[in-house]
């Protein structure tokens, strides 16, 4: 039910681009340091959208990678501990069985 919303919501979105993109054919004149280029307006914005995305993305990576390090960490700290515990528990077992057998 989900995936089939999902392929809505992406087709809703896609029209919308291709009216939107459509819609705004005019060329325009973009200059940056001394780089100048033409293309139409509906493109230069979807690639402002999409540098900004990316931007933020990699903006966003090394807290990601900071938290995925501290997760694995945690994870190897629990398993060591969990052996540490099945070892003693293992311990006190033989040591009961051993009291009881005297």
């Amino acid at each position: 039910m989900m995936m089939i919303i999902f392929l809505i919501v992406g087709l809703l979105i896609g029209g919308a681009v291709v009216d939107f993109v459509l819609q705004n054919i005019t060329t325009v004149t973009v200059v940056f340091l001394s780089w100048q280029f033409e293309s139409s307006l509906s493109l230069i914005i979807i690639l402002a959208i999409v540098s900004g995305a990316l931007m933020g993305l990699l903006w966003l990576l090394p807290g990601n990678i900071k938290k995925s390090l501290q997760i694995s960490n945690l994870k190897k700290q629990n398993n060591r501990l969990e052996k540490e515990l099945a070892d003693k528990e293992n311990k006190v077992e033989s040591e009961k069985s051993e009291t009881n057998l005297s």
